[in-house]
This record gives structure tokens, sequence and C-alpha cells, in this order.
């Protein structure tokens, strides 16, 4: 996989996602990461990027997005819709959590609309960079590890709850102006700068598509670049 492991500890507590959020010195630029929560292959990289992160003393910046606008820009569709292509993404999802070490089992229904999650990430982030970390981790894990359905906002506020956020302030926030336009901005946004899918990374002006060039950021960092 990489030459780094892979952290599994429980979800929303002070562990390494918690302390590589609050701990990284502000000089370094971070790992600006772009996912779909509607996207196994984003939950691979959720789970390996933090540790990436702390190796090289940056920060993540997480960054939800919806991979079907990009569709729109790329001209390509979902995995799920191509002959296959689908068949054969489940299987390598599934044996790539088995040699990761963590739990997948999917999701109650796939694929989803992920604007609800996506918004609650963006509004998590005015409570904090740790807030946004920890509640797209304990998305992906409740969707992927768990297999549920987060499609409502009642259920993405339980979550919340379990990261001591507000769920019911979110609930509120949810359907304000500001947090829905936020979510259009970073779709916006991650086109300018050429996102063609996800999980996507960049990091000191540098892309890296996919959460099998997860290693190749960790090699670039490490070296300098090539």
């Amino acid at each position: 996989m990489g030459s780094f492991s892979i952290t599994t500890g429980p979800r929303c507590l002070g562990n390494l996602a918690m302390s590589a959020a609050t701990d990284m010195p502000q000089k370094n630029p971070p790992i600006e990461f772009y996912f779909d929560l509607s996207s196994p292959y984003s939950y691979l990289g959720a789970k390996q990027v933090v540790e990436v992160a702390a190796k090289h003393r940056r920060q993540v910046k997480w960054y939800p997005i919806l991979l079907g606008v990009i569709f729109k820009t790329t001209e390509n569709r979902s995995l799920m819709e191509q002959p296959l292509k689908a068949d054969y993404m489940t299987h390598d999802v599934s044996r790539i959590a088995r040699r990761m070490a963590i739990s997948y089992q999917p999701p109650a229904v796939f694929p989803f609309p992920s604007q609800v999650g996506a918004r609650a990430i963006y509004w998590a982030a005015t409570q904090g960079p740790e807030a946004a970390q920890n509640l797209s981790l304990a998305l992906f894990d409740a969707i992927y590890a768990d297999g549920g359905d987060i499609r409502e906002a009642k259920a993405v506020a339980a979550i919340a709850t379990t990261c001591q956020l507000d769920g019911a302030a979110l609930l509120v926030a949810l359907e304000t102006p500001e947090i829905k336009n936020q979510l259009r901005q970073a779709v916006s946004d991650a086109v300018a700068k050429q996102v063609c899918g996800v999980p996507f990374f960049i990091v000191d002006d540098e892309p890296f598509w996919g959460s099998d060039r997860l290693h190749h950021l960790d090699q670039w960092l490490a070296s300098g670049g090539w």
C-alpha cells in the first residue's frame, strides 16, 4: 500500500483525527482533500490521509464536493452505471479494505445523494477544523463501516452529536442559504482547480487523483518532489 500504517481509532474521540488537526504548525500548506461521501474510494482515502498529513506535519483541509457535478464537466458517469466496472469496483473496494484492515460493508443505499452530509461538514468547519475532520470521518464510518444511511438530516445530526457537535443547531444550519451556497461554491472551486474525480488531493499545488496515489503524495512530500 505505502510506507504508512492505518489508524482505526474510535470515532470522534481525542485520537489522531483530533490531534493531527490541532497540533500541526501553520507554516506548512495543508493537504487539500476533495471527496464525495458517496464514493467508497473517498472512504479509503479518508482512512489514510490524516496519517500521511501528520507524518509530514501538515493539516488536512476537508472539501466535500458533489461528484455528479464533476461528471457533467468531465462527461463521465458513475462506475455503478457502467457495465463490468461496477462489479469490479465492489470487489476492489472490499479487497483494499481487507488489505488496510479496516471495516467495510456496502451502504444500505448506493449510490446516494450526499448533499446533506456535505453541507453538515461545511457547517462543522465553522466550529473549527478538527470538528470538520472528525465529522467527516464519523460520516464515512457510518456509511462504509456500518453500512448506514445518511441521506436524511436527522441521521447526520445524530452522528454529529457523537462528535460533540450541536445536532439541533446543525439541523437549522442545513436549511440556510449560506451553507447551501458554501457547498455550491466548493464544487465550483474544485472544477476551477481541475479536480476531475474523487478522492483528489492537492498539496503545494501538486494534484494527486485516487486513494491509490496517496503513497505517491507521501513520497512527494518526503523527497521534495521529482
